[in-house]
C-alpha cells in the first residue's frame, strides 16, 4: 500500500508562482511511475507532468512547469510558474507501479487527495 500526500496549493495572481510537493510512504518509491494530474468541476483529471528517469509535461503547461523527485526522501514535486487562470484546479499526486510514465490516469493505482490551485486574474 502506498500513500500519497499532496502540500502546497493555495491562490495565486497570475504570473505568479507555487510549489506542490507530495510524500509517498512504501519502500520501493524510487521504482515508481510518479504524475501529477489536475481536474477542473465538471471534467476528467488530467495528465499535467510525470517522472521516472525521464520527465514528460502536458503541451500546457510545457516551459513552465517543472516535475522532480526525490528517491531518499520518498518526495515529488511540481514546481509552477507564470501561473495562469486556467491552470486553477485540484491537483493530484499520483503514483504508477508501471516503469514508465503514461497519460492514462487508469494506469496509476495510487492517488493522493489533492491540494486546490487558484490563479486569479
Amino acid at each position: 500500500q502506498v500513500q500519497l500526500v499532496e502540500s502546497g496549493g493555495g491562490l495565486v495572481q497570475a504570473g505568479g508562482s507555487l510549489r506542490l510537493s507530495c510524500a509517498a510512504s512504501g519502500r520501493f518509491f524510487s521504482t515508481y511511475a510518479m504524475a501529477w494530474f489536475r481536474r477542473v468541476p465538471g471534467s476528467e483529471r488530467e495528465f499535467v507532468a510525470g517522472i521516472r528517469g525521464s520527465v514528460y509535461y502536458a503541451d500546457s503547461v510545457k516551459g513552465r512547469f517543472t516535475i522532480s523527485r526525490d528517491n531518499a526522501n520518498n518526495t515529488v514535486t511540481l514546481q509552477m510558474n507564470n501561473l495562469k487562470p486556467d491552470d486553477t484546479a485540484v491537483y493530484y499526486c499520483a503514483a504508477s507501479l508501471l516503469s514508465l510514465v503514461t497519460v492514462h490516469r487508469e494506469r496509476y493505482r495510487y492517488w493522493g487527495q489533492g491540494t486546490q490551485v487558484t490563479v486569479s486574474s
